[in-house]
């Protein structure tokens, strides 16, 4: 062996360790998982808002805004419902299109109230540290997972399977788009 290959010779496996490498995170993908990452962080990232609310229920109700004619403890009762039980239902995956819909819906009416009722500033001047974006955000996300759906680590998936062999059909043409 000569000298110039005993010096090629390590650069050389450091660069099919690179490709290797590159390949794996740029070739492969996990779809799946990375919808169930995304059901669990947003479940338990709405979910806290929920419990705090019902830790604080009495201070908060008091200052929670009255919506579509309830009473403010109505409002505070039913968002804090929607951000409980609608998350635990996303992160196991169960139903989950269908409960991702009244958080959407529950977090563009807080994002109206937040842009039109924030006191004596003007929507356009809140700065990134004030909540009125936060709804937006949580919002992009249920839509992700209305288009997305729960992927295959998830109830809904598991159920889907078992009507689809008790009724006798072809897995891979029902499930082809999971």
């Amino acid at each position: 062996m000569s000298k110039k290959d005993r010096i090629r010779t390590p650069r050389r496996k450091h660069l099919d360790i690179f490709k290797r490498l590159y390949l794996r995170t740029t070739g492969y993908s996990y779809a799946n998982l990375a919808r169930l990452f995304l059901r669990l962080f947003v479940g338990v990232m709405l979910m806290q808002f929920g419990i705090r609310q019902f830790v604080h229920f009495d201070t908060m109700s008091q200052t929670f805004p009255a919506v579509f004619g309830m009473s403010s403890t109505s409002s505070l009762v039913l968002m804090s419902l929607i951000e409980i039980v609608c998350s635990l239902f996303i992160m196991a995956g169960f139903l989950t299109r269908l409960m991702a819909i009244p958080p959407f819906l529950a977090l563009g009416v807080a994002e109206y109230y937040l842009l039109h009722n924030v006191a004596g500033v003007a929507p356009y001047q809140l700065g990134w540290d004030r909540l009125g974006y936060l709804p937006i955000m949580f919002m992009g996300i249920y839509f992700f997972i209305l288009l997305a759906g729960p992927g295959k680590i998830s109830v809904d998936y598991f159920l889907s399977l078992h009507i689809i062999h008790k009724s006798n059909r072809d897995e891979e043409e029902e499930l082809e788009q999971v």
